[in-house]
């Protein structure tokens, strides 16, 4: 026996269709800039701007594809793109050879601090110039609540 779906009612439906629209275009804006000024994607940047946020630059693995918001396995193909490039290092966490460590080179350091004033730019551009003070805030309160229910929803 098949449930019919709570259909979106029409406040809805146009809230979720500009959330998918942005969900779209803005990961692809700042990707394109980033590429186009600092030969790094978006989620490249990420994982690099999350090393560089942290003390001695050094994240587990797992701990790192969580701070940027990707897979493991996706996390792993562009490591070794990076490390191939010189920006990071892997090697086995001393403490437990289980789980592996990503570091930040002097490189990736130099490059990360060279792409930031542009993404900061092209953030405040596209998202926070366009918004009232209430508005940001706003817009935290709803990505906090949307993020909690999708966690939890990828929690066991």
């Amino acid at each position: 026996m098949s449930v019919d779906p709570q259909w979106l009612d029409d406040q809805e439906q146009a809230a979720w269709r500009r959330l998918v629209g942005v969900m779209t275009a803005l990961p692809a804006a700042l990707d394109s800039q980033l590429q186009r000024e600092s030969g790094l994607t978006h989620f490249e940047y990420w994982v690099l701007s999350a090393l560089s946020e942290t003390p001695d630059r050094t994240l587990r693995m797992g701990c790192l594809a969580g701070m940027a918001n990707g897979s493991l396995s996706r996390l792993s193909h562009v490591a070794g793109r990076l490390e191939r490039r010189g920006l990071l290092e892997r090697r086995p966490d001393p403490a437990d050879g289980r789980f592996t460590l990503a570091t930040l080179t002097g490189t990736g350091w130099e490059v990360v601090a060279a792409a930031a004033p542009g993404h900061v730019r092209a953030v405040r551009r596209l998202v926070f110039d366009a918004l009232t003070p209430e508005q940001t805030t706003l817009l935290a309160e709803v990505g906090d609540r949307v993020l909690r229910t999708v966690e939890a929803e990828r929690s066991p």
